[in-house]
């Protein structure tokens, strides 16, 4: 990234934000100070996909040129998010002997470890996809399991289960391109959840065990962590647009009220309140049983001591706490994005994926505090993959 600021570009399906860094706030250690940042309609997007690529390019165009007035910056490069449906997460193992001659494990060991893990991924589990992290979940040496990163410590056998979150790569193709074709290069790519959890999860939390859910416009993400890194990913195809359109049709009222209800907004319609909290349930259930079936699935259903945190469009929902507690039977907040900057007013937290790419952009990875641990385990790796996406 630049010497003198970084770049975060969060492409959704409604909207495009980008936000820009030079340093982390006075004495924070893990938030981004924002000195620019813009918020624009996105085109050419459907489901989370590129669906009509030039008419993307444009709007990104457009985008890029209204900041660069603004701001009087030159957006040249960024860290971009990847989301939708065709993000998604597997496990998978390895294992290598070590390679010096006294034993002693090395970071060519690590990397040896990743190819091959990276080798032996069925091509089935993969096609139209690429790899964006590859996180350890463990380590074990010579059948032992190791607490913490096993370099320097000595033995012949060295294993690791690794999590495997990968995208779709015509998707990823597609952005990147755009973005090349008005001038911004792309220098790292970042799972949407996982930028997002940088910054609304703290340290405490993702070790104990808990989850971020993110209720988009039209997909809801699912990220678990454990020890204070993501265990398991999930996307499913429901998003907030789906309760838009459940009240406008149940109330017969526009989408754009219907939006604004749905969000606790005043409105001089009159309608019947029990039938609206029954089409938001309704729909806020399907939700609650993905993601429970998620948990159940990797055998975490009622064992998050942290709880679940939304963020999200979804998540400004009347109630949605409560019915979350209800349904999934674990604690359950909303997220908190702190607004510490003056130029900080009218953000919420479907920013919280900005301030975390920019975050990582700053390269706070040595620091043990915050996010450190996370950078090091996914940002560190992001940096060697996201290559593979570039010309």
């Amino acid at each position: 990234m630049s010497k003198n600021f970084v770049v975060g570009i969060d492409i959704g399906t409604q909207n495009t934000r980008i936000g820009v860094s030079n340093s982390l706030l006075s004495g924070e250690s893990s938030f981004p100070k924002i000195i620019a940042s813009g918020v624009y309609d996105s085109k050419g997007l459907k489901h989370g996909y590129v669906s009509e690529k030039e008419e993307l390019t444009e709007s990104l165009r457009l985008s890029k040129k209204d900041l660069e007035k603004r701001s009087g910056l030159k957006l040249r490069k960024t860290i971009l998010a990847i989301g939708g449906a065709g993000l998604s997460s597997f496990t998978t193992t390895s294992e290598t002997a070590v390679s010096k001659g006294d034993l002693e494990v090395t970071n060519l060991d690590i990397e040896r470890l990743e190819e091959i893990c990276e080798k032996n991924i069925p091509k089935s589990a993969i096609i139209n996809k690429k790899i964006i992290h590859l996180v350890p979940l463990w380590y074990k040496l010579d059948g032992k399991t190791i607490p913490a990163n096993p370099i320097g410590l000595k033995g012949a056998k060295l294993e690791a289960k690794f999590l495997v979150i990968v995208a779709f790569e015509k998707h990823i193709d597609d952005l990147i391109d755009s973005l090349e074709e008005i001038g911004i290069e792309t220098k790292e790519i970042v799972a949407s959840p996982i930028a997002a959890g940088i910054i609304l999860l703290s340290k405490r939390d993702r070790r104990v065990g808990c989850a971020l859910v993110d209720i988009g416009a039209e997909t809801t993400s699912i990220v678990v962590y454990e020890n204070n890194i993501p265990a398991s990913l999930e996307v499913i195809p429901t998003g907030s647009n789906n309760i838009t359109n459940d009240i406008a049709l149940g109330l017969k009222i526009s989408l754009e009220e219907a939006d604004h209800i749905k969000q606790g907004g005043l409105t001089t319609t009159l309608y019947p309140r029990k039938k609206l909290e029954e089409i938001i349930e309704a729909r806020l259930s399907d939700i609650f049983e993905a993601i429970e079936a998620h948990l159940k699935k990797i055998g975490r259903n009622g064992l998050l001591p942290a709880g679940i945190t939304f963020c999200g469009n979804g998540s400004q929902i009347n109630n949605l706490e409560e019915m979350a507690k209800e349904h999934l039977k674990l604690p359950a907040r909303i997220g908190n994005l702190p607004n510490k900057n003056s130029k900080d007013n009218g953000r919420d937290l479907s920013w919280a994926t900005v301030y975390g790419l920019c975050l990582l952009g700053l390269d706070n990875s040595e620091s043990d505090e915050g996010v450190g641990f996370i950078i090091r385990k996914i940002g560190l790796k992001v940096k060697r993959l996201a290559k593979k996406f570039l010309p």
